[in-house]
């Protein structure tokens, strides 16, 4: 009888709060701007990966990295940067999976999925406004076909977002089947999890998820250089990496065209024909997809051939079989945009390779070659307002002002230990993390002018070594980079005249 009282009691002020919590998230939606939304989303992942981290146990208590690497760490996570202050194998596999999560989350798909959700509510809330404010009028014709156009447009982009959600599961499930089979048949593979403690269950996921989000953080201190004799799995992610970013929106075309081949419903035929219309920026039209799969092959080729060409008796290159290296190479190439995951030791590697790799991070995921006007590249005015506006300023422009300031902060480590600090390795770093990327020059003290007893090197990016008001403005660039590629639709053409 109490506990039927109780919930009588209960019941009506759960009612209030959920009444006034839905009423609250409604308002947020329809009248915050989606950038303002995008980057109270990943705000919160900071917040939420930083203390659930700060929370856990690391694998050996007596290494816990400091809270402001844990930080760091958390905002790499979530925009998808794996710029590294710490070693992986500090964390735990209870770390590794948070750190999974927030790539998850992150990553560029599932934020899009979001973003089509958000945008289906606003044209659902709309349309009852606008029909709630005619009444009954004598448009009562044209309301009823603004309300059919209005609803096929609400049907084709929850079908969108219902073809997306099933990519993104099979992708998944799909390859972390591969990668667990491919390192429980193959010895060497397993002996080097069994070597370091890793599991095989967490390993899988957090790589798996790390690729397709291009992440880049993976639970090895090495990257993926612990693996560059087992070409099998090098040849399972790289297709992993491209349907992530560069080629999702190509790969997502693909997919719609052989659906109409089997059932062309209503929908599927309007989201081919007016992917403008339905907002969703990783729908290109058939011309832009051919253009940008040309555009990103080319890219892949021409870094693939140089590399080649200029590393193949080169240190990196060491103990490979030629079979070996070709496959390596393609794995490092096709990271550069924009995975960071890495088989090689990027510090070793030509000066005119890593002007390459610095020019092919700064690019946007979706860069594409087109020999004439792009109609669907054209910036709208009213973005250039209030916090749009600010986050529209010139990349090149945050890329300068934050290279001065962290070269400021590190005045004497540069003054003191030049080859190491120098201003090459810090505008990689700087541009890796703008690109959310992950790739880095690292830090060795061997190149020490003045060497110091206590040094150690360590399997983590060049950032780790620099101080926090430094890493601070790293985190700033990050925010922006991720924030920029979500902006600027994450495409942007090559004009060749």
């Amino acid at each position: 009888m109490k506990q039927n009282i109780s919930k009588m009691m209960i019941t009506p002020t759960a009612l209030v709060i959920n009444t006034y919590f839905c009423s609250f998230l409604r308002a947020l939606l329809l009248r915050v701007d989606l950038l303002w939304l995008q980057l109270y989303y990943f705000a919160t992942l900071f917040v939420f990966g930083f203390f659930v981290l700060a929370n856990l146990e690391p694998r050996n208590p007596l290494h816990r990295p400091k809270n402001y690497d844990l930080f760091f760490t958390s905002v790499s996570a979530a925009t998808v940067s794996s710029m590294a202050t710490v070693e992986m194998e500090v964390f735990s596999n209870t770390q590794l999976f948070v750190l999974a999560i927030l790539m998850l989350l992150g990553g560029e798909v599932f934020t899009s999925m979001l973003e089509l959700q958000i945008k289906r509510f606003k044209l659902l809330e709309t349309n009852k406004a606008h029909f709630n404010s005619n009444g009954s009028t004598d448009l009562e014709n044209d309301s009823n076909s603004s309300k059919s156009n209005t609803e096929l447009t609400y049907n084709s982009m929850k079908f969108l977002g219902f073809i997306v959600l099933i990519y993104f599961l099979t992708v998944h499930t799909g390859s972390f089947i591969l990668v667990s089979l491919y390192i429980n048949l193959v010895p060497s593979a397993k002996q080097v999890l069994s070597n370091k403690g890793l599991n095989i269950p967490v390993f899988s996921i957090v790589t798996i998820i790390s690729a397709f989000a291009n992440g880049g953080f993976l639970p090895t201190n090495e990257s993926m250089t612990v693996f560059k004799k087992d070409s099998g799995l090098l040849l399972i992610l790289i297709p992993i990496v491209l349907a992530g970013n560069t080629l999702y929106p190509v790969f997502l075309r693909i997919i719609l065209l052989i659906l109409r081949k089997v059932s062309n419903t209503e929908e599927l035929e309007y989201v081919l024909k007016n992917h403008s219309e339905l907002g969703y920026s990783h729908l290109l039209s058939g011309v832009r997809c051919r253009f940008l799969g040309l555009t990103s092959i080319g890219f892949i080729c021409v870094q693939f051939v140089l590399l080649i060409y200029m590393e193949w008796k080169s240190e990196i290159m060491e103990g490979l079989n030629p079979l070996e290296k070709v496959i390596g190479s393609l794995f490092q190439v096709v990271n550069t945009r924009h995975t960071g995951e890495s088989v090689f030791d990027l510090s070793l590697v030509s000066p005119a390779i890593i002007v390459l790799f610095a020019t092919l991070m700064y690019l946007p995921p979706y860069t594409y070659i087109l020999p004439r006007e792009d109609k669907d590249s054209k910036c709208n005015e009213e973005q250039k307002k209030g916090l749009i506006g600010f986050m529209m300023v010139s990349p090149i422009t945050l890329l300068i002002i934050g290279i001065m300031l962290i070269c400021i902060s590190e005045a004497d480590n540069m003054h003191k230990d030049p080859l190491n600090f120098s201003v090459l390795n810090i505008i990689f770093e700087v541009i890796s993390g703008y690109g959310n990327v992950g790739f880095s020059l690292g830090y060795s003290c061997k190149r020490q002018l003045q060497p110091d007893g206590n040094c150690k090197d360590a399997w983590y990016g060049f950032a780790g070594r620099w101080n926090n008001f430094s890493k601070l403005i790293l985190i700033v660039v990050m925010i922006f980079g991720r924030l920029q590629k979500i902006l600027k639709d994450g495409s942007k053409a090559w004009k060749l005249s």
